[in-house]
Order: C-alpha cells, then sequence, then structure tokens
C-alpha cells in the first residue's frame, strides 16, 4: 500500500506540501503515480484533498471528540438480498474500475476466475447460480478495463431487467464507478 508522503512536485518542480490527513482524520492514500486514490480513500477526504471539499470550520464540526473504545456493539441484522446484492455490485463495479487498462494475460485469466468463483460462492445461491448461467452464456470480457467495466454493467443490467429496475447506460459506467460525474 502506498504510504504517503508530505510534499509532492508542482508542474514547475517546486515542492509543495499534501495533506497527509483527510476531514476524518485519516491517512489519505496515494496511488502508484502520487494522485490521491479514490477508492482508498472517504469520498469527503478524496474532495477534501484535491481541492473540491473546503474544509469545515472548527466551529462548525459536529464529529465527536470522544475517542474511548465503544464496549457496545450495533445489533444489526445479517444483510438481506437487497444489501447484498448492492455491495455486491459496489465491489465488482470498483474492481473493475481499478483492473488494468491493458491488463496481462494472467490478470485476464485470474479476473476470469474471480468472477467464476464469486459466483460459485455468492451468499444468496439462488443469485449465485444465476450469475454462474450469465457467465457460461456470456463469457466474462477480460481484453481490457473498458471490456471488463461493460461486462459488469451488462450482467448487472441483466440482472436489474429480471427485478423490473431501471438499465443503466454502460456507455456511463466509467463516469459512474471510475472517474466520476462532471459538474
Amino acid at each position: 500500500m502506498p504510504v504517503p508522503t508530505s510534499e509532492e512536485t508542482k508542474s514547475d518542480g517546486s515542492a509543495q506540501p499534501r495533506p497527509e490527513f483527510g476531514l476524518s482524520g485519516r491517512k489519505i492514500i496515494y496511488d502508484k503515480d502520487g494522485k490521491p486514490c479514490r477508492t482508498c480513500n472517504e469520498l469527503l477526504d478524496f474532495q477534501f484533498v484535491t481541492g473540491k471539499a473546503l474544509k469545515p470550520n472548527a466551529t462548525s464540526s459536529t464529529k465527536s471528540t470522544d475517542t474511548s473504545p465503544k464496549l457496545k456493539y450495533a445489533k444489526e441484522e445479517p444483510p438481506d438480498v437487497a444489501q447484498l446484492g448492492k455491495s455486491s455490485w459496489t465491489l465488482l463495479h470498483s474492481i473493475a474500475a481499478t483492473f488494468p487498462e491493458t491488463p496481462t494475460t494472467k490478470q485476464q485469466q485470474d479476473m476470469k476466475s474471480f468472477l467464476n468463483l464469486f459466483a460459485g460462492f455468492y451468499p444468496c445461491w439462488y443469485c449465485g447460480e444465476d450469475f454462474v448461467k450469465y457467465i457460461d452464456k456470456h463469457e466474462p470480457q477480460t481484453k481490457s478495463q473498458d471490456d471488463l467495466g461493460k461486462w459488469l454493467c451488462e450482467a448487472h443490467n441483466d440482472v436489474n431487467k429480471k427485478l423490473g429496475k431501471p438499465q443503466f447506460n454502460c456507455q456511463f459506467w466509467k463516469q459512474r464507478w471510475k472517474d466520476g460525474w462532471d459538474e
């Protein structure tokens, strides 16, 4: 995992300090190319470090300063199919967004193996079997990041259609899962 450093180089070659910690108090994680990693940081931290969010003044902060450990756990129920589905699609689309743009043959094969294993071990057996069937009919496309992203989008739309949910225009998969929407 990249370790944040306290300086980054401007385009003119001079050094400028960069935030080591985000608004949440967590360390900012940077990609190998020195840019803040969007998927490794909380959204507000990412927005803060990229200049898209302003640091709130101390008086408007609602964050608790209590750092003592909590001894009780929230009594949450195990996830239902909707929660599990949303979380799973978020994970899969995020993996596609960080898949190499030009993967090696091994990375392509590993991704196909991962998708088959994911489907085979999916907690909802019905959904898992359905995904296995989809994979059997529509081989995962792993020759590029864009191929994988579009393939996953189409697989997700296949499920959405069965559930009576709206279809997503797969032409915009990168805006939704990788680059973000223009303002």
